[in-house]
């Protein structure tokens, strides 16, 4: 039967009280490993370390192959447990001998008795990485490949080296490799009872995102009414919305842009990053965009990027100060130089032409971003009262096929162009809001009012501050209008064809309006309230 010094030590002790003693100070010394990693990456300097300062290595399969092939010594778990890997390599270290050496408590009478009985060795340090589960489902929909990647023995190591924290070190995974190496250069081979309940808390952060990733891949199909989340990658941002409001951020921003250039990102420059990028996409003729506070305060499709540009700042100068612009061309000299003169917080584009940058980068503080290839996830969620809600996004995007003209005069083809333009801003800004194009310019809108007839009000009022002419624009508006009152002040400014969803048990009002004045109505039956 394999003995190793540790357990020699327990056997030979004469006063078990006086082992216990030993134990009982916070700093342990580790003498044993098992090592068990899927990925073998960044190992080897740990593997050098345990010899280093004399610790033993347990390891299983693969890894024990890979160590052994460095020239270290390693003693296979299948000498400890006279068990071999079986079942195609399922069942490895799911054996007392292995589990007990782990979860039994080194201050523990009892414990140390049966540890004795049974010739269980100690392992002090559990270094683990486990099955490539999520990133298996993101590459192949073979579910025989998928579920074979649902780690059972590493999984569990994991969870019974964090339970026994006071005398175990468990490291989870990759990430947690630094961190080690520091600790074992520092502490000559030892740890701290502080040390090890972080690696614990870690731990448990690594099993329930691998836990969770599991679950989503089965509720796909499940429908299981629960609500989990997991997200490992995390940025601490200066503060929330105010200063005196903490915030982070949880998710991969490297997926969505790259920073070229600025000051940190902010919590209010991420929602209105969100916003910019989101709206964006909704058009494929070059466009420029510019957000203030997640509401579009300036938007404009043209031939070429530069007119795009002067056009959307037109809509509203004033409220595009400080705020966050967004093209989906790359971005040319031209362009820059007009976009230069103005004050913003972020600037995205996907591409830099030459010598762009070098003009944009003149202001320090300036955030400027390259946006990579990105899909919103097609789920949203936030937290609500004392738990989240959970909704669809809003993917509708209507096209005229959608269209119910509703008047006898049907709308020209330069005003159904306006009425798509129009439909896919207002889809994007707060409700209640109301949006007026002509020719594929924002030429005012309202947002985030209490009444409909308030916020067709506030862009009226927007249009005229700059001499934005309403003659002949469209309307669009998020929700059915509930009395005709609307339709007739649109008329007053020359408004001259309508979009909004239908509904209202006074739709007959406003159709009635519309026919006697001339102005075409369509009704797309789609509401798009935005909160």
């Amino acid at each position: 039967m394999l003995l190793n010094n540790s357990l020699v030590r327990i056997l030979n002790f004469g006063n078990i009280a006086d082992l216990i003693a030993a134990r009982m100070s916070t700093e342990v010394k580790i003498k044993t490993a098992l090592i068990s990693v899927y990925s073998k990456d960044r190992i080897e300097e740990i593997i050098r370390l345990c010899k280093t300062f004399d610790i033993r290595i347990y390891s299983t399969g693969g890894t024990y192959e890979f160590i052994k092939k460095l020239g270290y010594d390693v003693t296979p778990v299948e000498d400890v447990t006279s068990y071999p890997s079986i079942l195609g390599g399922r069942v490895k270290t799911l054996h007392p001998k292995i589990f007990g050496g782990i979860l039994y408590r080194r201050n523990d009478e009892n414990d140390l008795k049966e540890i004795a009985q049974y010739e269980i060795p100690p392992i002090d340090l559990v270094l683990v990485d486990l099955y490539p589960f999520e990133q298996t489902v993101a590459s192949t929909t073979d579910e025989q490949e998928i579920i074979e990647k649902i780690d059972i023995g590493g999984i569990s190591l994991i969870r019974a080296a964090a339970k026994n924290y006071q005398d175990v070190v468990i490291v989870p995974s990759v990430a947690q490799y630094d961190m080690l190496i520091d600790i074992l250069q520092a502490g000559k081979g030892a740890t701290t009872l502080e040390q090890r309940k972080y690696f614990a808390a870690q731990a448990f952060n690594v099993s329930s995102d691998y836990d969770t990733k599991i679950f989503e891949y089965f509720n796909k199909s499940q429908n299981i009414p629960a609500f989990k989340k997991s997200i490992l990658t995390s940025n601490s941002l200066r503060y929330g919305e105010n200063p005196h409001q903490q915030a982070s951020f949880y998710g991969n921003l490297n997926k969505v842009f790259e920073q070229l250039h600025g000051k940190e990102i902010s919590y209010n420059n991420l929602v209105d990053i969100d916003a910019a990028i989101s709206l964006i996409g909704e058009f494929s003729e070059p466009t420029a965009v510019i957000i203030k506070h997640t509401n579009a305060c300036g938007i404009a499709s043209r031939t070429n990027l530069k007119d795009a540009w002067k056009d959307a700042l037109a809509c509203d100068p004033v409220s595009a100060y400080g705020g966050v612009f967004i093209v989906n061309r790359p971005l040319d000299l031209d362009t820059a130089n007009e976009i230069n003169k103005m004050f913003f917080e972020v600037l995205i584009a996907e591409e830099y032409e030459d010598q762009v940058l070098d003009i944009l980068k003149s202001k320090k503080n300036r955030i400027i971003l390259k946006k990579k290839p990105f899909s919103f996830p097609g789920v949203l969620f936030k937290s609500l009262l004392n738990g989240a809600i959970e909704q669809e996004r809003d993917l509708k995007s209507e096209t005229e096929t959608d269209f119910h003209k509703v008047t006898t005069r049907e709308p020209s083809p330069s005003e159904v162009s306006d009425m798509i333009f129009a439909n896919k801003i207002v889809k994007h800004l707060k409700s209640n809001s109301i949006v007026l194009v002509k020719n594929k310019q924002l030429t005012g809108s309202g947002v985030g009012q209490t009444s409909r007839v308030d916020a067709l009000k506030q862009a009226i009022v927007k249009a005229h501050d700059f001499n934005l002419d309403l003659k002949g624009a469209v309307m669009a508006s998020d929700a059915y209008f509930p009395f005709a009152d609307s339709v007739e002040i649109a008329f007053q400014e020359g408004i001259t064809a309508v979009i909004q969803p239908g509904g209202s048990i006074r739709d007959a009002d406003s159709i009635h309006f519309c026919e006697n004045n001339n102005m075409s109505m369509v009704f797309t039956g789609i509401r798009h309230f935005k909160h």
